[in-house]
């Protein structure tokens, strides 16, 4: 028997007709198929059910990872791999128009997103991401500009990807039970992009001007720039949430420019 580790934030979804429901979210049948943490198998076992091509498993916890081994043994067509996906080259292993689909641990679930957004190659070889995540955390996710949960991350997620939020999900559908609801949310790759070469570089200045998300942005894009001639063309007044996703954007380019 395996139970859940709450170490690797760890929540098995148990309601079949979410189960159900996430997996009519794009079509599957002779596709290839990315999960990220399977965990027991729920959702894995209705993926199987409509006929996808190929099913990679990418799974963190040694003891779930033999069990899988030994439920899938007689599936051909299944590559199970025992590894830490922060950790983990996908892009080696991933095939042209990919489906990826995941629960994500609540405590790693955004880092994984900006993994599949950080992509070397764009667009990338997946068409669809289905993610479940905490609610609070999806929302970050969609904060559109004039919102509360505008910031770094819907920055960044919405660079590279079209997102639609498509359900909440109750904490009764998992074992053990959350203390919080969940969203899935649906990405698609967008083929076209303000040119930035580094989103590091992307990241590291939304998160220097969100570090003082009520303050005026003055001193700290000063210290991006220095004394760049740039700032005179900026409104220095302006709050982090103040400026469009498209001016980081700008800035971002602005910023590879210079240095």
């Amino acid at each position: 028997m395996v139970y859940a580790k709450k170490s690797l934030g760890q929540n098995f979804l148990i309601d079949q007709n979410i189960i159900k429901k996430i997996t009519n979210q794009t079509k599957i049948e002779n596709k290839d198929v990315i999960e990220i943490g399977p965990g027991k198998g729920a959702l894995t076992n209705e993926i199987i059910k409509k006929k996808p091509k190929s099913l990679t498993l990418i799974e963190k916890d040694t003891s779930i990872c033999k069990e899988l081994n030994l439920k899938y043994s007689k599936h051909k067509n299944i590559k199970i791999y025992n590894k830490d996906f922060l950790k983990f080259d996908v892009e080696k292993v991933i095939k042209n128009k990919t489906v990826v689909f995941g629960n994500l641990p609540y405590n790693i679930s955004s880092q994984i997103l900006v993994k599949m957004i950080k992509m070397k190659n764009w667009p990338p070889k997946y068409t669809d991401l289905i993610f479940m995540f905490q609610k609070e955390m999806a929302q970050r996710i969609l904060g559109a500009f004039n919102t509360s949960n505008y910031g770094r991350l819907s920055i960044l997620s919405n660079y590279r990807l079209n997102i639609i939020n498509k359900f909440n999900v109750s904490a009764n559908c998992f074992f053990p039970r959350p203390k919080v609801e969940s969203t899935v949310l649906l990405f698609k790759p967008k083929k076209h992009t303000i040119k930035i070469k580094d989103l590091g570089n992307l990241e590291k200045i939304t998160s220097m001007l969100f570090s003082n998300k009520r303050k005026m942005i003055n001193k700290n894009i000063k210290k991006i720039f220095k004394n760049n001639k740039f700032v005179n063309n900026l409104n220095l007044k302006l709050r982090p949430s103040d400026i469009k996703p498209e001016k980081y954007y700008e800035i971002t380019r602005l910023y590879e420019k210079i240095f």
